[in-house]
């Protein structure tokens, strides 16, 4: 008996696969492939804000590099192909599961966050959010303002994992470890001030001789494309020097120091009177580092030991605080922690709103534009230049 019939024989050619099985074959591989090179290489990412301006423009394109720090292993693993956190051409439909969760791990990368890159993250605060007002309002604000109960009565609140949190771009200016604070604008790590970012915007006002506004043709030429219709304008270092020397008519430049305090972190204004060019000092922590709570730290302290970290915290009485349910006078932290903010620094929404940004929230290293088009068209002198 022939007990290997089911054996091709010898020299029977193999079943050739359709056109339709090739297509999917290659379909299926370069899905595989781009998720990987998505999830673990670099990642392409759209500026779509004027907070990082004139560093990066609205509707530049970004390459986001994952192997700089280090790649996130995916804390959500169940999710569709090429989406973040909401399925394309729908409002509010998920684009993954919570079935499964894995712990925060991220592989081996070349270089630690140094102060001064330009780094992508997952939005601290967005671990909850009212869908109807995501892209204007943050979850934490409209609870402040009109109360939880008016909020969850009003909008449809979900909570997100920390890899589906929107994405966010700002420049680092305080990694673990460092004492940072603002003084008139300028931003001093350890007691040495920063040099501003070069493209960085910031207001000024211009005092003219007869009191009169500029003239708004000669400011587009400057590239100065924001101002209030007088004579306060958004601009870089290098153009306030070139609007100092329009001529005679212009006769001083000088910083606006904003004194804005409204909804400044840690929304405290009772122990912390900061506003967004005057802030600090504050201490940005550090894996292992242990701090001392009372009454007005527990403010700076209390999203990390809630919510990042994962423990319980309950206040029985001033300086009385249970962490997961044992008498606690300090708290040592379990992860490393940044400070974000945008180089336009007076259009920004960062840090000085919402604190720090833990390690796991870490995306990438903003690496290079790749495309870059606005009103006029593409910006031809944009294309392949890398972030700096």
């Amino acid at each position: 008996m022939n007990l290997v019939f089911w054996k091709k024989k010898d020299g029977q050619p193999k079943k050739k696969k359709s056109a339709v099985r090739e297509w999917l074959d290659a379909a299926i591989f370069a899905i595989i492939a781009a998720t990987l090179i998505r999830t673990f290489i670099f990642e392409a990412y759209t500026i779509p804000t004027p907070s990082m301006e004139k560093t990066l423009l609205v509707n530049d394109f970004l390459f986001v590099s994952k192997v700089s720090y280090g790649p996130r292993i995916p804390m959500t693993p169940l999710s569709v192909p090429f989406t973040h956190h909401t399925l394309p051409l729908t409002k509010y439909t998920k684009a993954y599961s919570e079935a499964v969760q894995w712990k925060y791990r991220r592989l081996p990368g070349f270089s630690e966050i140094k102060r001064n890159d330009v780094v992508v993250f997952n939005f601290p605060e967005g671990d909850t959010v009212a869908l109807e007002v995501q892209e204007n309002t943050v979850y934490s604000d409209l609870v402040r303002t009109q109360g939880r109960e008016s909020v969850w009565n009003s909008y449809r609140v979900i909570s997100r994992p920390v890899d589906k949190r929107e994405n966010y771009i700002k420049r680092c200016v305080g990694i673990p470890g460092d004492s940072l604070m603002i003084r008139d604008g300028i931003v001093v790590v350890n007691g040495v001030a920063e040099t501003p970012p070069p493209d960085g915007e910031r207001f000024y006002t211009v005092q003219t001789r007869d009191g009169g506004s500029l003239n708004p043709m000669r400011l587009e030429e400057l590239g100065i494309d924001e101002y209030n219709g007088g004579n306060q304008l958004n601009m870089t270092p290098s153009q306030a020097k070139a609007v100092e020397g329009l001529g005679e008519a212009v006769t001083g430049v000088t910083p606006i120091i904003d004194d804005w305090g409204m909804d400044v972190w840690p929304h405290d204004t009772a122990n912390f009177k900061y506003s967004i060019d005057n802030f600090g000092p504050i201490y940005i922590p550090k894996k292992g580092a242990t701090v001392k709570l009372d009454s007005a730290s527990i403010n700076m302290y209390r999203r990390i030991i809630g919510v990042y970290e994962g423990n319980t915290l309950e206040e029985k009485g001033p300086n009385q605080f249970f962490i997961n349910g044992q008498p606690a006078t300090t708290y040592t932290f379990k992860m490393d922690y940044y400070w974000m903010m945008g180089d336009n620094r007076h259009r920004s929404l960062d840090s000085r709103f919402w604190g720090y940004v833990p390690e796991d929230h870490i995306v990438g290293k903003a690496w290079l534009i790749w495309m870059s088009y606005g009103q006029n068209g593409i910006r031809w002198s944009r294309l392949f230049r890398t972030i700096r």
